[in-house]
């Protein structure tokens, strides 16, 4: 499974030789600035989903029209998966096949993740896996700030009804989104964050379409992986 992802098993080097000459130390790395919050959009109206059932709640999502996304879906992407899960993968949004099919990381990105998941001993049915937006943004674009805003009390409703014990969040708009900055993802990776509401570790991970793009950096995926499950051991 870790061949499928392009990650070979590494064993340390041999010490380098000591050597007589003195070792100069360098001078000490500037700390990094803090990550700077972004404001967030005010959200729609919550219509109650604190209280909603996963019924009410799949119903609710379907029957949005909350922001101009539903104007050209074909229809919503609500999220699949086991509904008591340890882990919860969230991403950006619906593209063409998810739009098409209903289901959120289907095509080829969706099977590079299933190979990440099976990496970490875990199936797709094993997690749960919803995007930050519901409906497909048009050309695969970002969503907007306020696009999210109006589907953040569907995700909200969804994490709490599953409390799982880590959220992955794959890619840069899924990682701001969820926890409220305009931080790159090089300075949010490599580290547990704690969703801002649940207080539930989140760990942040490049999106499986851009290592389709960039297969250089599965290696870094996995270390990613590798935290998330340090985190549910």
């Amino acid at each position: 499974m870790l061949n499928a992802m392009g990650i070979t098993v590494w064993v340390p080097r041999d010490a380098a030789p000591a050597t007589a000459e003195p070792v100069v130390e360098p001078p000490p790395a500037p700390a990094p600035k803090a990550a700077q919050v972004k404001p967030s959009p005010a959200p729609a109206p919550d219509p109650g989903t604190a209280t909603m059932t996963w019924a009410a709640l799949e119903a609710a999502v379907a029957q949005c029209t909350a922001c101009r996304l539903h104007a050209t879906r074909t229809q919503t992407v609500f999220g699949v998966g086991n509904r008591s899960a340890e882990w919860m993968i969230i991403g950006e949004g619906p593209g063409y096949e998810e739009d098409k099919r209903g289901e959120p990381f289907v095509g080829p990105a969706g099977k590079l993740l299933n190979a990440m998941l099976q990496a970490t001993g875990r199936a797709r049915e094993d997690v749960y896996i919803a995007n930050v937006v519901k409906c497909r943004p048009p050309e695969n674009r970002n969503p907007q700030p306020d696009e999210a805003a109006r589907c953040e009390p569907f995700l909200a409703r969804q994490i709490a009804l599953i409390r799982p014990k880590v959220i992955l969040a794959v890619g840069k708009v899924a990682a701001n989104n969820l926890l409220g900055t305009e931080a790159s993802l090089a300075r949010l990776r490599g580290k547990v964050h704690r969703h801002p509401k649940f207080d539930i570790p989140i760990v942040v991970t490049y999106h499986p379409a851009y290592l389709l793009r960039q297969p250089q950096d599965k290696r870094k995926s996995w270390m990613d992986l590798k935290l998330a499950m340090e985190v549910t051991a």
